[in-house]
């Protein structure tokens, strides 16, 4: 069945001009009989929407990927290991990109013969899912017991995994998607709990109060991973305190002068803080000042603040009118006593490092509650917790004025009560960064509560760490720097939470002493195996006198949950070590760019913490999607762009090229528009595919493939070009520089193919006999490139990939992913002889006289490009080049003739060229045109056998063929 386009080609072919109007059916019957016109059931129209699903279904049914892994058993393993998507919610784009790539480089890897697994997996637990979970059945403990929670977040946690999995199914991912790793698997569970054994066996355990990020609106710590900072609005407030005593305090500076009540001021965007201040923190060497002003109600006061920042301070407050009536060094007002501003007590002055004069006052208001440098500050002077704010976020019943107020709603009534006591100097609403639940979005509260945490300085752990970042290969390379900076002040890793839907932490711990029992490990051990039968609900379910027996009562169970981050951070040792076919460590982690504080980070921290060596050898990140124009994708923007549609509409293998053209070390904007131009890129690329197996009709590579000593000099260039861009592929596979591949790819279809060697074989390939050498030869060459073609686009356009394999000639395996590398390619120039140099002259001159020809052609001096004679005026050294291949460089240039002159004999009217040391001379020929070939030559109309044809045409229909030897 012919194409639209086919059958307009060969309208043209025979009505307009190739074949004598006068001459008989019979006669244009036979002439059409002699052209090896090209031909393919490889569809000119992809229909990628359409055909597939139909290939993914094939793929299921064949196996593929367990084919895959039957060839590959035994080679040299490629490990990359997934990092779980949260179960929950339709795929994103962001989702897609993160499959695409790491689709891309196993295919690529398995392609260049390495044992390359995929096994994806899910992150199950946490937050998120107890929240939609709530909304259905309502709060555990409340409405439904906690056990029956439980199992509604895993039945919903299996429902999110089902329609994920679909979606990665649909993008053309292979893997063992009927076998993935969950870290709600009974087995997983366990191994997790034997990873925290192992970090208790080495000693990174430890039980802390302190101040962690808190979500009130999960009743649950985070950890530093599970933040994320977005814009809000916040009260800022200046407040002065009074010093209670101020003739020690003149006493304590000395050379105090002026008039009015001594303030300490500080500045705080968390007003809600304040019920819990217990103190002001000065820096021991910064400056400090006395300020003498007057308020707007006329009375003198005196303020302290430091040197660097009452000016910018004033200027808040309104006062321009003021003096400096003193100066000193922090350290000078150490312990000196301050009123409240709202409760009838004193709190202290006290040193601490953290204040700076970034901004503000240079005197901090001090919450050991709510902050951690205040907390650690307050504990060197022996400052404890007040503990005033509940799970909830609401103030409770000991809190003075604000009791059973929630600290989102708080800000207000406590500045109407500082106005009331005149303590308030300057109040504004600010936008700024503000710390919010990287799953919830909402803003979280640092408080103080007893937690579990892998102590970073014990044992050294956090040198450890450091120093293992070193080993690692970071792609791009400011990956190393982003997980520098996240490692250089990293805190204690909070990982207890307050949930009901999650890993428990299976410790015993001492009613009096809080200590561990002495048989931690083994009890974990013992506790690790009943979940593996049963799940975590045996730990909730479990009576301690089951494993401690008579010590039961001394104990208490703990019922906090792991850290989801835990959960898939300890995924080296629950997965790649425990999985058949995956090894630790990893080869690669590839995650977006915020896993430095994340995935990459956890994992890393548990890697050293257990095994003291990092879990991967690379970690590739890949930047976030945004629109067009650099903004981030949002519902409420109308920018986003999901993969569903796009598969629907352009096909999987649009958005994988899309993945595979853009830069993904950066930000990579995606839109309609940017799609569009990307399908565009494929129909160039799959056509030109198409046009190398419609000239391969009749080609059996068993019987035709010539070998390549017998290849013309074009054919061999163009095999030793695919054979330099085959190296260049594999190499930017390795180095994981997609994009380079792509732009290599599309300018090989557009210049070396499409503008070149395709473009100057079509005559060749049409009109010689159809087993002559030229012909073979020149079909050799296609088939190489095919062959080799396929297989570098596999990874990326793999549905496409897996359809042109079917359809390139000879024995095929069953699928493109058992192929490897295509070997047949070689360096086929014979630099000695100067082919290289000869092949690259004759690839410029081409595109200089195409563009001259295609300028007469704009002027209407000739028509088709074979309508022009051409007279090269050169110097001797191209003279000798262009004429090394005799008359073959008229069909090199697609001209009738071709006459290569000294430039010595160059006209004046001979037109300049791209090439100094080339002009040309373009005219219309005033030949007739051969029927067969197009060609304008001298001898149509002279031949009586067939007066239609020129010499070579009547060789190739009734004599013995026409020779090629270059072109």
């Amino acid at each position: 069945m012919l194409t639209p386009r086919e059958i307009i080609f060969l309208v043209r072919f025979f009505n307009k001009g190739l074949i004598n109007i006068n001459m008989s059916e019979d006669k244009k019957n036979q002439y059409k009989q002699t052209l090896n016109l090209p031909k393919t059931a490889f569809a000119m129209k992809a229909n990628l929407a359409q055909r597939e699903p139909q290939r993914l279904k094939a793929w299921e049914k064949a196996d593929v990927y367990g084919q895959i892994r039957k060839k590959f058993a035994g080679r040299e393993t490629f490990i990359l290991h997934d990092g779980p998507p949260y179960a929950n919610g339709d795929i994103h784009i962001g989702h897609s990109v993160n499959k695409i790539l790491k689709d891309i480089i196993i295919k690529a890897k398995t392609q260049q013969g390495f044992d390359a697994p995929y096994v994806p997996g899910w992150d199950c637990h946490g937050l998120p899912i107890e929240h939609k979970v709530e909304t259905k059945v309502g709060k555990a403990g409340v409405k439904v017991d906690h056990k029956t929670f439980r199992q509604k977040c895993r039945d919903y946690a299996t429902r999110q995994v089902d329609g994920q999995r679909k979606g990665f199914v649909r993008l053309g991912v292979l893997g063992d998607w009927q076998n993935p790793y969950l870290t709600m698997n009974f087995k997983t569970e366990a191994d997790i709990v034997r990873s925290l054994g192992k970090i208790i066996d080495n000693g990174h355990l430890v039980r802390g109060f302190k101040p962690v990020y808190w979500s009130v609106v999960g009743g649950s710590a985070l950890a530093e991973a599970e933040v994320e900072y977005q814009d809000k609005n916040s009260f800022s407030i200046d407040v002065s305190f009074a010093i209670a005593d101020q003739q020690g305090f003149a006493n304590s500076i000395g050379g105090l002068e002026g008039e009015g009540k001594v303030s300490v001021v500080i500045w705080t965007t968390t007003p809600w803080t304040l019920p819990a201040n217990q103190a002001v923190s000065v820096h021991a060497e910064l400056d400090y000042v006395v300020v003498e002003c007057v308020t707007d109600k006329g009375i003198k006061q005196r303020l302290v603040l430091a040197e660097a920042l009452y000016e910018s301070a004033l200027q808040r407050y309104g006062i321009n009118d003021f003096n400096i009536v003193a100066r000193f060094k922090g350290e000078a007002i150490e312990n000196i006593a301050l009123c409240h501003p709202f409760y009838d007590k004193t709190v202290p002055v006290i040193l601490g490092d953290h204040v700076t004069t970034e901004a503000g006052t240079g005197c901090v208001h001090t919450a050991p509650d709510h902050g951690v440098d205040d907390f650690v500050v307050a504990k060197k002077y022996g400052i404890e917790t007040l503990n005033l704010v509940g799970d909830n976020g609401v103030y409770n019943e000991n809190t003075e004025r604000f009791a059973g107020q929630h600290v989102y709603k708080v800000d207000e009534p406590i500045i109407e009560v500082l106005k009331e006591q005149q303590r308030l100097l300057a109040v504004e609403q600010i936008r700024h960064s503000y710390p919010h639940c990287w799953r919830t979005k909402t803003p979280l509260i640092y408080r103080a509560t007893p937690q579990w945490f892998i102590g970073m300085e014990q044992q050294g752990l956090l040198n450890s760490v450091k120093s293992a970042v070193e080993g690692v290969q970071w792609v791009p390379d400011w990956g190393r720097a982003r997980i520098d900076g996240m490692l250089a002040s990293s805190p204690d890793w909070c990982i207890s939470r307050q949930r009901t839907w999650g890993v428990p932490i299976t410790l015993f711990v001492h009613k009096v002493t809080q200590e561990l029992h002495p048989n931690t490990v083994a009890l974990i051990e013992q506790v690790a195996q009943r979940i593996e039968s049963d799940g975590i609900d045996v730990w909730f379910d479990l009576d301690a006198t089951e494993l401690l027996g008579d010590e039961a009562g001394d104990y208490s169970k703990v019922t906090d949950t792991l850290d989801v981050w835990f959960d898939s951070g300890v995924t080296h040792y629950s997965v790649l070590k425990n999985t058949p076919g995956l090894s630790y460590p990893a080869d690669l982690y590839l995650e977006g760019s915020d896993q430095h504080r994340g995935w990459f980070q956890s994992s890393l921290k548990t890697s050293i913490a257990m095994n003291g060596t990092a879990p991967y050898k690379a970690v590739l990140t890949h930047g976030f999607v945004v629109d067009a124009d650099g903004k981030k994708m949002s519902k409420s923007q109308g920018n986003i762009v999901a993969p569903q549609e796009v598969m629907n509409e352009l096909g999987a293998d649009v958005l994988r090229l899309w993945v595979a053209a853009t830069d993904f070390s950066g930000e990579m904007s995606v839109s309609n528009e940017i799609l569009k131009r990307v399908s565009d890129s494929y129909r160039r690329i799959r056509n030109t595919a198409r046009f190398l197996l419609s000239n391969l009709e009749g080609f059996d590579p068993a019987t035709d493939l010539l070998p390549n000593d017998k290849l013309l000099l074009l054919d061999r260039w163009a095999i030793t070009r695919a054979a330099e861009l085959q190296e260049e592929i594999l190499a930017a596979y390795n180095d994981y520089q997609l994009h380079a591949i792509y732009q290599k790819l599309h300018n090989f279809c557009v210049v070396d193919l499409g503008g070149i060697y395709l473009d100057i074989i079509k005559d060749r390939q049409y009109t010689t006999q159809a087993d002559s050498v030229a012909r073979r030869s020149a079909q050799t060459a296609m088939y190489h490139i095919i062959e080799a073609f396929t297989r570098w686009i596999a990874p990326i356009l793999s549905f496409t990939a897996d359809e042109l394999n079917e359809h390139i000639p000879g024995e095929r395996s069953s699928n493109i992913f058992i192929e490897e590398t295509y070997t047949g390619l070689a360096h086929l120039l014979d630099e000695s002889q100067g082919e290289g140099a000869l092949m690259q002259t004759l690839c410029d001159v081409k595109v200089a006289v195409n563009k001259a020809i295609e300028g007469e052609r704009a002027n209407g001096t000739i028509g088709a490009s074979l309508e022009a004679e051409v007279v090269i005026y050169a110097e001797p050294s191209l003279v000798a080049q262009l004429t090394a291949i005799e008359d073959e460089l008229r069909f090199v240039l697609i001209a009738s003739a071709v006459t290569v002159i000294s430039d010595q004999a160059a006209p004046e009217n001979a037109l300049a060229t791209d090439i100094d040391a080339m002009k040309l001379v373009i005219n219309k020929s005033e030949h007739k045109k051969c029927a067969r070939c197009w060609h304008y030559r001298p001898e149509v109309g002279t031949l009586a056998a067939h007066p239609e044809l020129c010499q070579r045409c009547v060789d190739n229909v009734d004599g013995a063929g026409e020779i090629r030897l270059y072109a």
